[in-house]
């Protein structure tokens, strides 16, 4: 007989939430801390979503993605989850930039990323200080014309080796383009050139599993393998239950953490909505997704420090069509090493690239088997020049396409960093459209990467709050 995973399930909660990335884990968290019934949906066997791991043969622990988030996280941690949680995050100091353009090692924070830009690359100190300035004063409700383009061409004219070394890593982080508007770019660039880059040391699967503990701790009801097939709506346009794994369980409100797109159009339906609405969602364009090679090396062998994060690159220039091609000419490693995971003996590299879906959807299934297997060849020839002697230390390879990030998080298009920045203002105004319907999620670039995916759930849990408050108890 099949498992139950709805077994001892409540007929009826305060708030469900459906999916378990950062944002919706937070989201139900603070809900739950403030005393509502929580009941927290996820059809995968793990949670965390694009922030999660998976296990191979001999003991190796795969994070599914390189993981680099602002100062602020932990703030965010301490105040949202746990001290013991804001503890485990540490600063990633060796940065590497490997182009025909220039070669550098960076601690990536505004005092060093001033010292290079003004003696590697002869800009003046006035000029990079006011870019600096310009980049921080942004915030969302400012002009939303300027592209990022414009703004380094601003100040910048006609240097693209300052453009690459400024946009690149942010382009990985959150598949961010120069036409992108340039609040996109300054806002999440300034919180990274604060005090860094950091990670979560311990690994993901260390993180997860105490944000688990905590929400359980809080009283949420938590639920794996569990999909959500429909979201009710009555004929007020007010929420009423969801239905999960053919089951109706009922609710005063949703939090959704699936894509924005897919939460309206299809898990609601747009029947629910104003047309003007449903036209406005249909245009929110998804944002790029990703290619991931995993190399585990045998256990107890390893390599010098090559650095934390090397962005490595044979193109000429920042060029995001070629960021972003099949014929992959531009990689970030992030090296792992026993470190990472106190107390192990293992070395590890994963090598992220950005991708379009459709060229991998569109394979027959024997090309695409035949163009992953490529990829972890081509993976492990670049990775030579940085780790002599690779494949005779390796114990472990493979590769995850956009059509794994779409099978495991049932991301349209296996977006990795979710919708464009017009999603945000859909998923801010889904409840003006239907009562106790709100949305967390990876929207807008701005909201998306982890220290925005945690601060959006917090924000959206409030509101949530705040509807589900009488509001004789506000008086």
């Amino acid at each position: 007989m099949a498992k139950d995973f709805l077994k001892g399930v409540k007929d009826h909660y305060d708030v469900i939430v459906i999916g378990s990335g950062l944002a919706g884990m937070t989201g139900a968290n603070v809900l739950a801390k403030a005393g509502y019934s929580v009941l927290l949906l996820e059809h995968h066997y793990q949670l965390g979503g694009m922030a999660t791991w998976f296990k191979r043969r001999g003991g190796h622990i795969f994070d599914i993605s390189l993981h680099g988030f602002p100062v602020g996280m932990i703030k965010s941690c301490r105040k949202y989850w746990t001290q013991e949680i804001a503890d485990s995050i540490v600063q990633l100091k060796g940065i590497r930039f490997e182009n025909p353009q220039f070669s550098l090692r960076t601690t990536f924070d505004r005092k060093d990323f001033t010292r290079l830009i003004t003696e590697k690359f002869n800009i003046p100190f006035e000029t990079v200080d006011e870019f600096f300035s310009a980049a921080r004063k942004m915030n969302f409700y400012d002009d939303q014309s300027t592209t990022t383009r414009e703004l380094f061409e601003r100040f910048f004219p006609g240097r693209s080796d300052v453009v690459r070394l400024l946009m690149e890593p942010i382009t990985y982080a959150n598949g961010s383009t120069l036409d992108d508007p340039a609040i996109t770019y300054g806002i999440v660039f300034s919180n990274f050139m604060s005090k860094g880059v950091f990670t979560f040391q311990g690994g993901t699967d260390a993180l997860v599993t105490k944000m688990r503990a905590e929400l359980e701790r809080n009283g949420v009801d938590v639920r794996i393998r569990s999909l959500v097939e429909q979201i009710e709506i009555d004929e007020n346009r007010q929420v009423q239950a969801v239905h999960v794994n053919g089951r109706r369980i009922g609710c005063q409100s949703v939090l959704s953490n699936s894509n924005i797109k897919s939460t309206i159009l299809n898990l609601v339906g747009p029947e629910h909505f104003d047309p003007e609405f449903v036209e406005e969602t249909r245009a929110v364009r998804l944002n790029n997704s990703s290619c991931q090679v995993y190399i585990a090396l045998k256990p107890g062998v390893g390599f010098d420090n090559c650095g934390d994060l090397l962005f490595h690159s044979e193109h000429e220039g920042f060029d995001i069509q070629a960021m972003l091609s099949k014929d992959v000419s531009s990689r970030t490693f992030s090296f792992y090493y026993p470190e990472t995971r106190p107390g192990s003996d293992r070395w590890m590299v994963v090598s992220s690239t950005n991708a379009n879906y459709r060229d991998w959807a569109d394979l027959s299934e024997e090309q695409y088997q035949h163009d992953k297997q490529q990829l972890c060849e081509d993976t492990l020839n670049c990775l030579e020049k940085y780790v002599p002697d690779i494949r005779q230390k390796v114990d472990w390879v493979e590769a995850s396409t956009p059509c794994t990030f779409k099978h495991y998080t049932r991301h349209m298009q296996g977006a990795s960093f979710g919708t464009k920045f017009e999603g945000l203002k859909v998923s801010q105004t889904l409840p003006e459209q239907v009562q106790g319907l709100f949305h967390a999620g990876s929207v807008g670039i701005i909201m998306s990467g982890w220290l925005g995916a945690v601060n959006y759930g917090v924000i959206v849990a409030n509101e949530v709050d705040k509807y589900l408050t009488p509001a004789e108890a506000t008086v």
